[in-house]
């Protein structure tokens, strides 16, 4: 079994986003939504699906966005 870095997409209301990915993005989203599908056992979703979820995996990993964040509400704590 792969260890990938997203678990099952939830079955919330999708939000519409109109975004163009190059060609080989897409097929890698498709590929990667295929392997997760099957790992959790489910119907392959849509890849755009996955979008949201791994910006949302990204923003929380990137420790140079959550340092500069912090750095950023402090500022605005002394501002105050």
């Amino acid at each position: 079994m792969s260890k990938l870095k997203l678990g099952p997409i939830a079955d919330d209301k999708p939000v519409k986003v109109t975004l163009e990915l190059p060609a080989d993005l897409h097929r890698d989203l498709a590929a990667y939504a295929d392997i997760l599908a099957r790992e959790a056992g489910h119907a392959t979703a849509d890849p755009v699906r996955l979008i949201v979820p791994m910006l949302e995996r990204f923003i929380a990993s990137d420790r140079g966005f959550a340092k500069a964040r912090k750095a950023q509400a402090r500022n605005a704590q002394q501002q105050q």
